[in-house]
């Protein structure tokens, strides 16, 4: 019997001491770069590399999410993923992280997937019309202890679960990848 496959919440590990904290990407001119575009599941195209200013120094992390959650990961992340042939489920916007003249990224998985099993997860929340949002009745409004159903997911190794795009899957495949070659920063939740 084929065992079921396992994804994983990547999130940015926040127990590291001493640990750099990085703001949401501005252009040059500082101006803020819209951050909600990264968890749309379609590529990005920014008319300059933005800059990830810095809002508390530290310890560099090859993976860190900004205040708004967006994922910025150093070369050898996007190398990896490249090695694992998932350059069509993840953009990588070459960013520039203020202080620093190694090359990062910007991650933007490409992919929404339909796939939250509500029954399994602690709770789901909906819009309803007696919260004053008509354009958001039926989208979740809160999803606590997330549980997707793999038999949705198809061969997806990285992407956003539809309707809950504040949190970034991997598959078990990207997990031991990313452990095994010691990305720092990196922490995963089953899901």
């Amino acid at each position: 019997m084929k065992s079921q496959a396992r994804y994983f919440d990547l999130t940015d590990d926040m127990r590291i001491p001493g640990r750099w904290h990085l703001k949401s990407p501005v252009d040059t001119r500082g101006q803020k770069i819209d951050p909600w575009q990264f968890d749309k599941g379609k590529p990005v195209r920014l008319e300059e590399v933005p800059i990830i200013p810095v809002s508390r120094p530290g310890k560099a992390l090859d993976f860190s999410l900004t205040g708004l959650a967006i994922p910025v990961v150093h070369a050898r992340v996007a190398s990896l993923f490249e090695r694992l042939g998932l350059l069509e489920d993840a953009q990588f916007i070459p960013a520039r992280v203020e202080g620093l003249s190694e090359p990062y990224f910007i991650l933007n998985a490409l992919k929404i997937i339909r796939c939250i099993d509500d029954a399994r997860c602690d709770e789901v929340l909906y819009w309803t019309p007696e919260d004053g949002e008509p354009d958001r009745v039926g989208e979740y409004q809160n999803v606590r202890g997330l549980k997707v159903d793999p038999t949705k997911v198809g061969n997806a190794d990285i992407f956003r679960p539809w309707g809950w795009t504040v949190v970034l899957i991997v598959s078990e495949r990207v997990k031991r990848a990313l452990e095994e070659k010691g990305v720092t920063g990196t922490r995963f939740t089953e899901v």
